[in-house]
């Protein structure tokens, strides 16, 4: 390896001149590391999306973090090169410009203090990011069992625990045997019968004896003439009605309620109806089961009632939660004379249609007493 070639430098310059020189180059190298910060910082605002006039998408946090290190590892190596700077800048700007010959060593001045005050402490540098979290590293494998401790001395025994309950008394032992009967000494002679005393007074009546048990039930006798037939009860079923609708009649139905017409299959007894065959008039005043059925062709959500004297019954009222296309239901009432009975539909305003050619509806009324 060869050694470096100086160039000669014409004119040749002057101590004085490249002392200046040096400090023009430290100048520059300090305001090309000014450049190179500067330059760290832009190149964080980009990432972090604060340079001004930044469009486009932003960066991501592993691309923060890899700028922040790169920036970090710069930073340093400018604080490194600073170090060399200011230590070359302290020997030029201490170096003299023109040495002369040494003089004579000056008397020895008076000691200053051992120690200079302490100079101000510098602010402090901003904390750097905090590096990402390194990976954990794996579990270390399980250390040998250590060997067995010696067994500790027996412990002293203890207390003598209080003496137990006695035990259950031994089964009573069997009765020995009886001993023998000794022999029944002899009748003595009978005396002679004393004479017969006074009679006594009555004494008191004893307590009745049981009630001896009942005889066997005698023949029974010969049955007696039939009498003769009493005259007919009343029958209160007599009084009765029932009719129909079967011929598909549409049913306009309001929210106040629509009566249905039941012109067809009348068998009335004691009932009455009007010319618009919706309103049935009681005739003879009783206990009446009453019950009704409407079928329609199609499932609806209306309710169906009986109105006794013009007022819905609640007892027959039927309000579904789901459509419905069969209505059914009945009570037991009591009616006087000239109660009117109606069937109706409501709740819904719509179209109802009754089954043709089949019940569409029914209503039935029977007398029960």
């Amino acid at each position: 390896m060869s050694l470096p070639t100086i160039p000669t430098i014409s004119p040749a310059l002057t101590r004085e001149e490249a002392i200046n020189l040096i400090i023009s180059s430290i100048a520059m190298e300090e305001l090309s590391l000014s450049h190179i910060i500067n330059a760290e910082g832009e190149k964080l605002q980009f990432v972090l999306g604060t340079l001004p006039g930044l469009t486009g998408d932003f960066a991501t946090i592993s691309d923060i973090l890899a700028v922040n290190d790169s920036v970090q590892e710069m930073l340093n190596s400018i604080a490194h090169n600073q170090l060399f700077l200011k230590s070359k800048a302290n020997t030029a700007m201490n170096s003299p410009v023109l040495p002369g010959a040494t003089g004579v060593t000056g008397p020895t001045g008076a000691t200053g203090p051992v120690e200079g005050p302490t100079g101000a402490t510098g602010a402090s540098g901003a904390t750097g990011a905090t590096g990402a979290t390194g990976a954990t590293g794996g579990t270390g494998p399980v250390g040998a069992i250590g060997p067995t401790g010696v067994v500790g001395a027996t412990g002293a025994d203890g207390a003598v625990g209080p003496t137990g309950a006695n035990g259950a008394g031994g089964a009573t032992g069997a009765t020995g045997p009886t001993g023998v009967t000794g022999a029944t000494g002899a009748t003595g002679a009978t005396g002679p019968a004393g004479p017969t005393g006074a009679t006594g007074p009555t004494g008191a009546t004893g307590i009745a004896g049981v009630t001896g048990a009942t005889g066997s039930t005698g023949d029974t006798g010969p049955t007696g003439p039939t009498g003769p037939t009493g005259a007919p009860g009343p029958n209160p079923t007599a009084t009765a009605g029932f009719a129909a609708n079967t011929t598909g009649a549409i049913i306009t139905v309001l929210l106040g309620g629509t009566s249905i017409p039941l012109p067809n299959a009348q068998l009335l007894s004691g009932i009455s109806v009007n010319g618009a065959n919706t309103v049935f008039t009681i005739n003879t005043a009783g206990r009446y089961r009453i019950s009704y059925h409407i079928n329609t062709t199609a499932a609806l959500l209306t309710s169906s009632r009986l109105l006794i004297n013009g007022s819905a019954n609640t007892a027959s009222i039927l309000s579904p939660v789901v459509a419905l296309s069969n209505y059914a239901n009945e009570i037991v009432i009591d009616l006087a004379v000239g109660a009117t009975v109606s069937l109706q539909m409501f709740g819904l305003a719509g179209l109802a249609t009754l089954l043709g050619s089949s019940a569409g509806a029914s209503l039935m009324m029977i007398r029960l007493s």
